[in-house]
């Protein structure tokens, strides 16, 4: 846990109490539980025992506190240097943990006075002891997630809060398992499907070796021909040139007519024109006279992968 708080003393041990509980260790710069190295700043042995840390708390009251070992130690009213609170903050989000915010409310409700007056710098402000807190909330609601926030009155709102969303946290785990169990189930069968639909295609492809096309059902002809065509199709949806046309909104359709019924890459770059649900967006792409080797090399594994001569010489 990491705050701007100051008093702190009087509830430390309801949060020792309450986080030993569900079976966590607190850690808190301020109670002492950091090993520090002499020859190093404290912020950095706080950063490197803060590693280990699975859940971030942050408490904001009114302090904005002292200026960390790497920064200039004047404050000033108008300065914002970077306190420990906002460096331990700052690493909890760019490890990406769980982070809960908690303001005090006379701040937070402070916080929307300062919105508005902004520009002046005469005011005083009754629940902080510096503009820095309001930055400090500004940039943390800046943020595009990982920035949940709640106000409190009083500690045990703290506590009850806390309650809630680590319960709403484990119940979302369990239904998380819950999905993956099920993926897995079903990726075991996707992949058992996928055996079996190898050793149908080789059956196929032995039996269509070895009789004449006249002789067979034309049921197995057909299947025959609908597997190739599936592997066709998703040989095209792999294909890169075509990753790059579908964000034009091209589909697997357009594509393979268009390379079906040209000669040359100029005639297919006019056919999928005509046939683009968004021609003039897809035209400057088009239009593009020189492409890349990569690019040519995607379009003639595309022809190649539909029985055809590519469009330019093989490289």
């Amino acid at each position: 846990m990491s705050s701007t708080y100051y008093d702190l003393k009087h509830v430390q041990s309801s949060f020792d109490n309450f986080i030993k509980s569900l079976g966590y260790d607190f850690i808190l710069s301020k109670k002492g539980d950091i090993s520090y190295s002499p020859d190093v700043p404290f912020s950095e042995s706080f950063c490197r025992e803060f590693a280990n840390a699975d859940i971030f708390l942050l408490i904001i009251g009114g302090r904005y506190g002292s200026a960390t070992s790497t920064d200039n130690k004047k404050q000033e009213r108008t300065f914002c240097y970077d306190n420990m609170t906002k460096k331990e903050y700052e690493s909890a989000c760019s490890r990406n943990i769980p982070v809960y915010i908690l303001i005090e409310g006379n701040v937070y409700t402070e916080y929307q006075t300062y919105l508005q007056n902004k520009a002046n710098e005469n005011i005083r402000y009754a629940h902080v002891d510096s503009v820095n807190i309001f930055r400090l909330i500004e940039e943390i609601l800046l943020k595009p997630r990982n920035n949940r926030i709640h106000t409190f009155e009083r500690f045990p709102d703290i506590l009850i809060w806390l309650r809630e969303q680590w319960a709403g946290l484990f119940g979302e785990l369990l239904q998380r398992m819950t999905n993956q169990q099920q993926i897995s189930t079903l990726s075991n069968q996707v992949e058992t499907l996928s055996v079996i639909n190898a050793s149908l295609q080789k059956y196929l492809d032995a039996l269509v070796s070895k009789v004449s096309p006249a002789d067979l059902p034309e049921s197995i002809q057909y299947q025959h021909q609908r597997l190739n065509k599936f592997e066709q199709s998703d040989a095209l949806k792999q294909n890169k040139f075509f990753k790059a046309l579908s964000n034009w909104n091209v589909d697997i359709n357009q594509f393979g007519v268009a390379l079906l019924t040209t000669e040359t890459f100029d005639e297919f770059k006019e056919k999928l024109h005509k046939l683009s649900n968004d021609p003039e967006r897809l035209k400057p792409f088009l239009s593009i006279h020189n492409w890349s080797s990569s690019a040519q090399n995607s379009i003639n594994e595309a022809r190649i992968v539909l029985g055809k001569q590519p469009y330019f010489p093989l490289s």
